[in-house]
Parts: structure tokens; sequence; C-alpha cells
């Protein structure tokens, strides 16, 4: 999700490194995938998994590429900027700034030696010392147009994201105490079906009381967005330990049930319907392109760092698998929650209370503790995408009217709908197809032409993508633009068959 890791000065090993990017990535999309792979079948669920999780790593190593290009354009300018500061102090009173400083660091190159700016720094000259943020790559290297696209993308995807958060918590606290005091105290996983009608307490209906919640995580959480709230380190730990130990026994528990000869599940091989949310689930489930500078610039050694990033795709890949295969073998399709934890407060599944209410209430501890993250970062992208350089904001535009703007749309996607399928379906088949295929593919083009202006045709980044060819980015944009087409199409024959 969105938001940085660490602070840019704290170094950690590769390995480390390796830790947080999979925390990053194996999140709340990894929650709906067990419905989204029941709805769309296992065999076509497998290969479109695999081939996202592909696609993904390639467009990762496409930012850490752009990203190295972004740290030697940055490197050259001050040592450029060094330079004509000492011929400043040489020359004499007569010459003026504007005859020597250049605009354009490009005009520049061409007046420079290349080739001996490329000596002096070649070893280091592309080395990820300094975080530089999507936003800032997208000033270096598009035009103003493509900036403007890049920030209407990943503000779209931080609505999306905000609005899952939003539905989840108020989904699960729903769940687990109207089924905790009717009748059916441990129904919740075991195929009741219930509607939003159906009664929670007393006269209050279950949709009363999704909103109800709704409101009281708004009232509760919806403050931060006025301030400014830092990610601290042990509820990184605390959080990335509750994950684990939530994934892990979610999959024992499956293992168990299906060894005992009580599995339900049998989910057929291929269903096309469903593609559209698998398809939308994967790419979230995938996504961590927008916080790679935070990521990536503490490693210490980056040497061999895109076969530390393919380590984590497939160990991501497997686990994403396991979660899912067993989830759809051990509950019939049509009991499959939306949130899988929900399925695991069944007392025939796990007769231990503590653990039917933990796997219940896991996405509120987690999601409640990045909800303010997001919502911060979200305005913050509001503020910077109409930003005049030298200009400030009015006080009730800075800290009224921007907060107002990032909390009031989700929270209102999530008072009309709280299917979560969709919702992370949606923002994954759109705004996340942006981020995670058509704007790392735009950055590294740009970042190659940049380059090779900058420091000449046979300048080598040390962080190339083995993805090199021209071909990749082709076949990357080709796909983003085929998805967005497929998703519209299957969204519009969908409705006009209800």
């Amino acid at each position: 999700m969105a938001g940085g890791i660490t602070d840019t000065g704290e170094l950690y090993s590769p390995y480390v490194g390796l830790v947080y990017m999979f925390n990053l990535i194996v999140g709340t999309g990894a929650l709906t995938m067990p419905k989204a792979f029941a709805t769309a079948g296992w065999l076509v669920s497998l290969v479109l998994l695999m081939f996202l999780g592909f696609m993904s790593y390639m467009t990762t190593t496409f930012v850490v590429e752009a990203m190295a290009a972004a740290n030697a354009q940055l490197r050259w300018k001050r040592m450029e900027k060094r330079k004509e500061d000492d011929e400043d102090e040489d020359s004499s009173s007569g010459v003026s700034d504007s005859d020597v400083l250049l605009q354009d660091g490009y005009e520049r190159a061409e007046t420079r030696p290349i080739l001996s700016v490329q000596r002096r720094g070649s070893p280091n000259i592309f080395e990820i010392t300094e975080r530089v943020e999507m936003g800032q790559m997208a000033s270096m290297f598009f035009n103003k147009v493509g900036v403007n696209l890049f920030y209407f993308c990943i503000i779209i995807y931080l609505y999306g994201d905000l609005a899952i958060y939003a539905a989840a918590v108020p989904v699960s606290l729903m769940q687990v105490t109207c089924s905790a005091t009717d009748n059916h105290s441990c129904s919740v996983g075991d195929g009741t079906k219930y509607n939003d009608t159906d009664k929670c307490w007393g006269p209050i209906r279950r949709i009363d009381a999704y909103r109800l919640y709704l409101a009281a995580f708004t009232l509760l959480l919806g403050p931060f967005t006025f301030f400014n709230v830092q990610k601290t380190k042990y509820l990184q730990i605390i959080t990335s330990l509750m994950r684990w130990i939530a994934f892990i026994l979610m999959i024992i528990l499956a293992l168990i049930r299906i060894s005992k000869g009580q599995a339900e599940g049998h989910p057929s091989m291929a269903q096309l319907s469903g593609i559209r949310n698998l398809f939308g689930v994967c790419v979230y489930s995938f996504m961590c392109q927008h916080s790679l500078p935070s990521l990536i610039t503490p490693i210490s050694k980056k040497k061999h760092v895109n076969k530390l990033v393919l380590l984590d795709y497939i160990l991501i890949l497997a686990f994403y698998s396991l979660l899912s295969f067993t989830a759809i073998y051990c509950f019939r399709n049509d009991t499959l929650m939306d949130m899988y934890t929900l399925n695991f407060t069944n007392c025939e599944i796990i007769n231990v209370a503590f653990i039917r209410y933990f796997l219940g209430l896991f996405p509120v501890f987690t999601i409640s503790t990045n909800f303010p993250i997001i919502a911060v970062t979200l305005r913050n992208n509001w503020k910077t995408l109409f930003h005049r350089e030298g200009g400030t904001y009015p006080w009730v535009v800075d800290r009224i009217v921007f907060p107002a703007i990032t909390l009031i749309p989700p929270v209102l996607v999530a008072f009309c709908t709280h299917d979560l399928e969709s919702l992370v379906g949606i923002t994954g088949a759109y705004a996340g197809n942006g981020i995670q295929y058509l704007i790392p593919a735009f950055l590294v083009y740009c970042s190659r032409k940049d380059t090779q202006l900058v420091f000449g045709s046979g300048t080598v980044n040390k962080h190339l993508s083995p993805f090199r060819h021209t071909f990749w980015i082709v076949f990357v944009l080709i796909w983003g633009f085929s998805c967005f087409v497929f998703v519209t199409a299957n969204i519009v024959l969908s409705e006009s068959k209800l």
C-alpha cells in the first residue's frame, strides 16, 4: 500500500528488504483472492495468477531501473552545479550568472564533455542512494500532461484503497457481532446466506449495523486525515506479526479440515464470467510499484536486487496459491465469503472462541492502522497536483478542503456498497492497471531516452532491467491497454444481462 516503509537514512540488509516487500504486497487483496479463485475456476485462476505475477515482476524491474536513472540525473546535475559554481568563483565579475547557468540539463549536456563526467562518476553514477518517489520521477521524465495523468491514476487508486478499507472494517464487525448476538452464534461461515435486511439486534437490520460501524470508523479514524500521522516501527512489527499469524492459521485450519475428509469444495476448472474480478484482485494483490522507492532505497547492498525481487515474487505466488487452493477445496463456492477470514468464525471449523474472533476481527486491526496512512498520502498527492511553485494554500484549503475531498468520497462509496470483491476488482482493474503496468512502462522508456541524451548511448545503467529490449515495453503497454478494453467490455456485457 502507499506510504514509506522507512526514513531515507535507515539502511537494512537485502533480506530485510525482501521481508518488507513481502509484507507490503501480501495485504488485504489476499483475503479476497479465495472467493475470486472459486468464481473464475482453479485452472484459469492459477494461469492468470502466474502470468500477472510475471508481469508485475517485470514492471517492478522497470521502476528500479527508472529509480537508478533518476538518481544518476540528480547526481549529474549536482556535479554540474558544483562545476559551474567553481567556474563562477574563478571567472571575472563581467560574466553574469545568466550567461553561465543554462536552464535545461540537456542543453548543458551538449556543451559539457560528457565522457569526462561519466568517467568521474561511472562506478556510482547509477547507484540508488536517494529516494526518488514515483511522482518525482514522473516530473523528471514526463511532460505536463503525463505528470497530470500520473497523479490522476494514483489518486483514483488511493480512493479505491480507502473505499475498500472503509468497507472491510464495518463488514467484519457486522458479520462477527450480528452472528454473535442471534441464535446462530457460529453461523457466519456455515453457508447461511444473510440479506442486508435481516435482523441484527432487535429492530436494527444488518445493513443498519454496517452503516453504524462505518460511521464509527469514520469518526474515529477520519480526523487523522486532517493531521500528519507517521507509521511507527513498532506498529509495523505488530501488524506484520498479526498478518502472518492470521494467514498461517487459515492455511493450517483448512489443511486440517481437508486431511480429515471434511472438505466440501468442488471447484470448477474455468468460469469466464469470473475473470474480471479475478483480474482486478490479482493486480491489486501484486501491487507494490508505487512504494518501491521506499522499499528499495534503504537496502544496503543492491547488486542483486532484481534477483531478490524475483525470489519475493516466487514466494508470494506460492503463498497465494496455497491460500487459495486450500480455501476452494475446503469450502463450497457458495459459502466462501468476500473476506476470507470470516469463513473461520464457524464453530465447526474451529471451536476455540479466541481464534474465531481473532480471525473474524483481523481486518479490523490491520486495516485500521493503514487507513490514516493512505488517507494522508492521498491528501498530499492532491496538494502536490495543484501546487504551483512559490505558492501557498490558504489555511481553509490546506487544513479543511483537501482533507475533506480525501475522506468524503470513499466513505460515500462504502456507504452505498460493501461488495468487497467488486471494489477490489474495479480498483485493481482500472487504477491498479495504470500504476502496475502503464506508468512503469512509460517511466522506463522515457528514462532510457533521457539517459542516452544526457550520458551518451554507450552508458549502461547498472540496474538495467533484465527485460531490456523495447519489445517488453511495447508488450506491457499493449497488455495494459487491452486490459482496460477487456474489463470495460466485460462490465458492460454483465450489466446488459441484468
